[in-house]
């Protein structure tokens, strides 16, 4: 039924517009969506977009930077954006009769920002402390090094905060010039999703972003594959706990076999009753976090499991975590077991769906990476489908050693770890 409500509208210069009508929802969301990100950036302009990505709320010809951010407050509303490997949003959530403000306001900030050098120089340090904050933050500092070490020599590996070098070398034209060239109106999306009539959407952003000459630079983006191979990086830190990051390959946001990778990592480390959690937290007490995710770009994608415990534990857990990734490679998954896998993500679905902002980023990310809407039926569907020779035959087909990427961070000194103990 949800299906039946989304509409689609392409303007001639190649920008989509996307709506999910939810009349008993009291809000709306709308987000303008570049499929652009880090993964499209060279070397010397790593960061770029993420940059960019923060001067879009420092002024335009209209409204100040705090004008901006009063006009948002005072209609009780979220403004904010975030970046990618693959895309950028900046998006809005309000209650739906303000969704005429709301959308002036996000036209404004993303065709007419003006880029003063004061605020770029401001921002410029703003982002160069996120910097410091991300390599202060041990946990989040490993999965970031994880990914650039796993698609090491690829743009897909590239930081989407970028160094302190490039960030500190963007002048004003470039930034400007990169905006220009790399936000092409055949990779803008609008998606709202709420309250709303779709005409009124259209009504709202046509005028103005149906005059975007369809001209403009080109995007490469390269196929990225994992470096390949096997190895392990040490980041000695003083810390009170050994981080853990092993990864191998994953598939990408469109391959068949995404469903049995999501329910294969949930039986692995997906929640509370999963093998890892129940295995190293409950019965061993070695750690306190720990837990499997998957990753999924357009063309490739890697499994990666995560745990923080003592030094003196870490060959302990590793040789659990082996040992786990190999079980479930060569042995069949429990009926019960898949079935409470299978309920699990399909309830953690249908409960994020509730919300307008997650069905606006559901409608932008299947357009992305499906060119179509995918409706909710069909992905229920195709969990249900799953069976455990598909999980058994995935695993088996990922874990066969080849590609391994072990992160190790905290007091390294004395692990005496080689890539002949890492083993499946």
């Amino acid at each position: 039924m949800l299906t039946l409500m989304i509409t689609t509208t392409h303007l001639d210069n190649g920008i989509r517009i996307i709506s999910q009508r939810l009349p008993q929802m009291h809000t709306v969301s709308i987000g303008i969506w570049v499929a652009s990100g880090t993964r499209h950036e060279s070397p010397e302009l790593n960061g770029i977009a993420h940059f960019i990505e923060h001067l879009l709320f420092k002024g335009t010809g209209r409204r100040t930077a705090r004008q901006i951010s009063s006009e948002m407050d005072s209609m009780g509303g979220i403004l904010n954006a975030f970046t990618g490997h693959e895309y950028v949003c900046y998006y809005a959530k309000v209650l739906a009769k303000f969704l005429p403000r709301a959308a002036d306001l996000l036209t404004d900030i993303f065709l007419h920002s003006t880029f003063p050098a004061e605020e770029i120089e401001r921002e410029r340090k703003v982002i160069l402390q996120e910097i410091k904050m991300r390599d202060d933050d041990p946990e989040q500092f490993i999965h970031d090094r994880f990914h650039q070490n796993f698609w090491k020599g690829a743009s897909l590996g590239f930081s989407i905060l970028g160094s302190e070098e490039t960030v500190g070398s963007f002048s004003r034209d470039v930034i400007t010039g990169y905006k220009q060239t790399r936000y092409r109106p055949q990779d803008i999306i609008i998606s709202a999703a709420g309250n709303l009539e779709h005409s009124q959407l259209v009504d709202l952003f046509l005028p103005h972003f149906s005059a975007i000459s369809a001209e403009g630079g080109q995007r490469h983006q390269a196929r990225a594959v994992p470096d390949g191979g096997r190895q392990i990086n040490f980041n000695e830190r003083d810390l009170e706990q050994t981080l853990i990051c092993l990864g191998t390959e994953g598939v990408s946001q469109d391959d068949p076999d995404r469903y049995a990778l999501y329910l294969l990592s949930t039986v692995l480390g997906g929640g509370m009753s999963s093998r890892l959690f129940q295995e190293v937290r409950e019965k061993r007490g070695l750690a306190y976090a720990v837990y499997s995710y998957v990753i999924s770009h357009a063309d490739c994608g890697a499994l990666v499991v995560y745990a923080g415990t003592g030094q003196k534990h870490c060959r302990e857990v590793l040789e659990i975590v082996q040992g786990e990734l190999g079980r479930i490679a060569r042995e069949t998954v429990a009926a019960d077991e898949l079935d409470a896998a299978r309920e699990q993500l399909k309830g953690k679905l249908l409960m994020s769906l509730e919300s307008t902002d997650s069905l606006m980023t559901r409608l932008a990310k299947n357009e992305i990476y499906l060119g179509r809407n995918q409706p909710l039926d069909e992905v229920l569907e195709c969990f249900d489908a799953v069976v455990a020779a598909d999980i058994t035959g995935l695993a088996g087909r990922l874990f066969d050693g080849r590609c391994l990427n072990l992160e190790i961070m905290g007091r390294t000194a004395g692990l005496d770890l080689t890539l002949e103990q890492i083993r499946f």
